[in-house]
């Protein structure tokens, strides 16, 4: 089934069509799919005739559920596309599993074929997986980030809210799937049909592809302070060979005793406790999103050895590295 848009002004200038066939992958998020396909909507409607088309499609040709529990019905199955069709991927939680061979055959098939392809939100692992992004710029949403550029080196990991790399794009999920369709809608309609589909959807702030998915560290941390600031990002960047705090403080000309002082007052630990927690928080991720070995993860996160990283991990998690990867298995299986 086709899905028209409404007209809202009169428009006899004939434009070319663009149809999307929109990919709902198992467990796919809601909020990224209804930002883009809401977004050709009212493109539709303020450019006053059917500009853009869409399908809802999807392995099977049934239904998809997405991660809050409401389910789709799809239009077709995975179809052969053309010419001028684009494939938007939408993901959510567990795209591994829903990465099958089924999809990634069907998605190498149709970018040999030449098809603009594009995923939101986790999508962009599964383009990897299918080798569409080999040698590509790409972003996926913040807490995929470390797995992502663990398991896919070939892969030049951006942490804007969208790329786009000749016929690749990719989104950092959330509402970065409007900046995205927004940026498209501009490159053929024109700045001024962008701003106004914006508009409406009281999208007051349009990112561009230069524009970072996560919060300033001082926004995170409720904090105002430069050195600090400073201080969580060089940690952030720093996870596989951590720097020790005198160093970290001579960077910003402070004393040890001085950085000390100024971790306990604004966030209540030392900076040796701040570090640890970012460095387990990333071995977490890694744990639940990666099939590396917990020797490996324990490496990725500047760890010397396998049982000082399990130590540390049980004191903050109540848990070890291999039972907390288990019971994310067997919950995966439910």
């Amino acid at each position: 089934m086709e899905h028209p848009g409404t007209s809202t002004q009169p428009n006899t200038a004939e434009m070319r069509k663009h149809r999307y066939l929109f990919v709902l992958l198992d467990q796919f998020t809601m909020l990224s799919f209804a930002g883009a396909l809401d977004a050709l909507r009212i493109a539709n409607r303020t450019l006053g005739q059917t500009v853009y088309d869409w399908k809802l499609i999807g392995e099977g040709g049934q239904q998809s559920i997405c991660s809050n529990g409401t389910a789709f019905q799809l239009d077709d199955d995975l179809i052969q596309t053309h010419r001028d069709d684009t494939i938007l991927l939408c993901g959510g939680v567990s795209v591994a599993q829903a990465s099958n061979k089924k999809i990634l055959n069907w998605l190498r098939r149709e970018a040999r074929r030449g098809a603009r392809i594009g995923g939101l939100c986790t999508a962009s692992y599964t383009m990897a997986m299918a080798g569409l992004l080999d040698g590509k710029r790409a972003t996926i949403h913040w807490e995929n980030q470390d797995s992502f550029a663990e398991e896919f080196t070939e892969v030049t990991l951006t942490k804007s809210v969208f790329t786009v790399d000749g016929n690749r794009m990719t989104t950092a999920g959330g509402t970065s799937s409007i900046d995205l369709m927004l940026k498209l809608i501009a490159d053929e309609h024109g700045e001024e049909v962008a701003n106004t589909v914006a508009d409406q959807l009281i999208y007051s702030s349009i990112r561009t592809d230069q524009d970072t998915q996560r919060l300033s560290v001082p926004t995170r941390i409720g904090v105002r302070h430069p050195k600090l600031s400073n201080v969580i990002q060089m940690m952030e960047q720093n996870i596989e060979e951590p720097i020790s705090p005198s160093v970290l403080a001579a960077k910003v000309a402070m004393s040890t005793r001085q950085l000390e002082r100024l971790f306990r007052r604004y966030l209540n630990r030392s900076p040796k406790r701040y570090y640890m927690e970012l460095r387990l928080q990333k071995a977490r991720n890694l744990l639940m999103q990666t099939d590396m070995s917990v020797i490996n993860v324990a490496l990725a996160c500047g760890f010397a050895s396998p049982s000082h990283f399990s130590k540390c991990y049980r004191a903050h998690y109540d848990t070890t590295p291999y039972r907390e990867r288990g019971s994310h298995a067997a919950r995966m299986t439910i």
